[in-house]
């Protein structure tokens, strides 16, 4: 029996636990290729984080590895502190081509939106990645818009949890200090998508309006007040899109009647 990566044993099964919580048929996330794991030949290798504000506002840790990317969900998202310690919960492998996705969860696991808030390429500092996993020290060098420099993934002895049930192994992300660190709140300074530069309500608008105006927040909770701004402002900007795509057509008709 190959040994997985949360330290237990059995057979290596990319995306099927991806798969399994959601239904492709209401969400627009890729379903994923099939491939076969496989060691890369090349040092650098795809990373990206997602800010998703689903049931909580989270921050999602993906690294391309033998061919899915390994995801980690960080609440607070990623810190250039060296001092302070990002709780990190393991989630289940997503496809690569998920690197890519922004836009609305209408229902189901993941109900939300989701921004592609930094994206580029990491490089393991660790000879063996899989090794270093399994030990539980990742250690690796990040080259994107917002995140830069040395960094390290330190398993605890913990689990991530959502509600009352576990989610997957938990660890903590830790900047090293170098030329990259620092004091600021990237999460503050640098808020917006790197795909579409835009914030949630943009983001929101720009889908289909029948994905999200009949999908309400639970009341109650500082998600669903968030939940319910960011719903608002996205139909105030949708109808001033309407409005101005409107407005030529209403002028030709003016002119014409008056001819």
């Amino acid at each position: 029996m190959a040994s997985n990566r949360s330290g237990g044993t059995g057979p290596r099964r990319p995306l099927d636990e991806y798969r399994r919580k959601r239904d492709f048929t209401k969400s627009p996330e890729p379903a994923g290729r099939n491939t076969k794991a496989r060691r890369p030949t090349r040092p650098a290798r795809f990373f990206c984080v997602q800010k998703h504000l689903a049931s909580h506002l989270h921050y999602d840790l993906r690294l391309e590895h033998n061919g899915v990317l390994l995801s980690w969900a960080v609440p607070k998202g990623p810190s250039l502190d060296p001092s302070i310690k990002r709780f990190a919960a393991q989630v289940e492998d997503h496809p690569v081509e998920y690197g890519s996705f922004e836009g609305v969860i209408p229902e189901g696991y993941g109900a939300g939106i989701v921004m592609l808030w930094d994206s580029g390429t990491w490089t393991p500092e660790s000879p063996d990645v899989d090794a270093a996993l399994a030990k539980g020290d990742l250690k690796f060098t990040l080259d994107g818009y917002k995140l830069k420099g040395s960094w390290v993934l330190v398993r605890t002895r913990g689990y991530g949890r959502r509600g009352e049930k576990p989610t997957g192994p938990s660890w903590l992300l830790i900047k090293h200090r170098d030329e990259w660190s620092g004091d600021l709140d990237i999460t503050e300074f640098a808020p917006l998508s790197v795909k579409s530069g835009e914030d949630f309500p943009a983001i929101m608008a720009a889908q289909d309006p029948a994905l999200w105006l009949t999908n309400r927040p639970a009341a109650g909770g500082a998600t669903g007040a968030m939940l319910r701004k960011i719903i608002e402002e996205a139909a105030e900007l949708k109808l001033a899109e309407l409005e101005k795509s409107q407005t030529p057509a209403r002028g030709r008709r003016a002119r014409k009647s008056t001819s």
